[in-house]
C-alpha cells in the first residue's frame, strides 16, 4: 500500500503546515531534576526559551517516556491528562508538582489513523487510565511552564524488538511538518542497581562511559540506523541497561530524523556514575 500524502493529516485534524519542528531526546535522570535549582532544570528551561525566538512554538508535543510500557502501543486520548507521580521516597514538594497541559483527542485519533494507513500496527487510544508521567512532565514543565501546548504521550510495547520501535518512529516523522514536537525522554545509560549517590557529575563507571560514548558517536556520525542494534553489544549493553526501557525513547527520537540533520549534544555528564544524562536536539 503506498504511503498517503502528509496532507492526509489535514483532513482529520486541524494541525497546520508549519516550519519543520526539531526532535529531541532528553536524559531525564532523577525525578528531583524536575525541581528548580539544578543544572538539568536550567538546561531544559533554556531550551524551552529557544521556542518563539530561534524556533517556532510547537502546536502539539508528542512525548515518548521510559515510564509508560503497555501491551501494544497506546496514545493518551483525553482532554485533560492527569499529572502522574510515578515514584516514591521523594520530598512532598515533588509530589505537589502539577503540569495541567491539555491533551488533544482529535490529534491522537489522527495520529493513530495515520500510522494505520501506513501499514504499521495500530496505536490504541487510552481515554482514561494514563496521563503525563514524570518522564514527560519533569522535562516539559521547565521548557513550557505555561502548560498551554497540548501534550500526547505514546506508550512503548516492551515486548517488541528495538527495530520495531525505530520503525514506528519513522512513520511519525511527517508530523514534524505539522507543528508537532517529538520528544523522547529516557537515559542513554540507566542502571539504578549500580548507582553511587555521592558520585560527581564527571564520574562514571568504565562501562557507563563506553556505552555513552559509543552511542554518542553513532549519533554524531548520523549512523542512526545502528542505534537499534545495541543489544548486540553483549555484556556492555547488559551493564548499561539491565532493562532497556530508558534506551527505547532514544530510538523514537532518532527514527523521526534524517541522519544528515544538524544535531547538538548537551548535558553530557552523569548521575550516580551509572546514569548518562546526554541529551540531543536534531534540526
Amino acid at each position: 500500500m503506498p504511503a498517503p500524502s502528509p496532507l492526509s493529516l489535514d483532513r482529520i485534524v486541524s494541525l497546520q503546515k508549519s516550519d519543520r519542528m526539531p526532535v529531541m531526546f532528553l536524559g531525564h535522570g532523577s525525578p528531583m531534576n524536575a525541581l528548580p535549582g539544578n543544572e538539568y532544570f536550567n538546561s531544559w528551561q533554556a531550551l524551552g526559551a529557544e521556542f518563539g525566538s530561534k524556533m517556532a512554538r510547537p502546536q502539539l508535543i508528542l512525548c515518548i517516556s521510559a515510564h509508560w510500557l503497555t501491551e501494544g502501543w497506546q496514545l493518551t486520548a483525553m482532554a485533560r491528562p492527569k499529572t502522574i507521580h510515578d515514584f516514591g521516597g521523594f520530598p512532598q514538594e515533588l509530589f505537589d508538582q502539577q503540569y495541567p497541559a491539555p491533551g488533544d483527542v482529535a490529534a491522537a485519533q489522527a495520529i493513530s489513523q495515520l500510522v494505520r494507513q501506513r501499514g504499521s500496527l495500530p496505536l490504541g487510544l487510552d481515554e482514561k487510565d494514563w496521563g503525563l508521567d514524570h518522564g514527560t512532565w519533569s522535562v516539559l514543565k521547565p521548557m513550557f511552564p505555561g502548560a498551554d501546548i497540548p501534550v500526547i504521550q505514546l506508550s512503548m510495547d516492551y515486548s517488541r524488538a528495538p527495530e520495531e520501535h525505530y520503525a514506528l518512529a519513522q512513520q511519525l516523522k511527517s508530523l514534524r511538518d505539522r507543528g508537532v514536537l517529538i520528544v523522547g525522554s529516557g537515559n542513554i545509560v540507566h542502571n539504578l542497581r549500580q548507582m553511587q549517590r555521592g558520585a560527581a557529575a564527571n564520574q562514571a563507571y568504565d562501562w557507563t562511559l563506553e556505552f555513552d560514548q559509543t552511542t554518542g558517536g553513532l549519533i554524531q556520525q548520523g549512523n542512526l540506523g545502528a542505534l537499534p542494534n545495541f543489544l548486540q553489544w553483549g555484556s556492555l549493553a547488559k551493564m548499561a541497561h539491565p532493562t532497556h526501557e530508558h534506551y527505547l525513547p532514544l530510538l523514537y527520537a532518532a527514527g523521526a530524523v534524517d541522519g544528515k540533520e544538524p544535531m547538538r549534544f548537551f548535558n553530557v555528564d552523569y548521575q550516580g556514575g551509572s546514569i548518562a544524562m546526554r541529551s540531543v536536539v536534531w534540526g
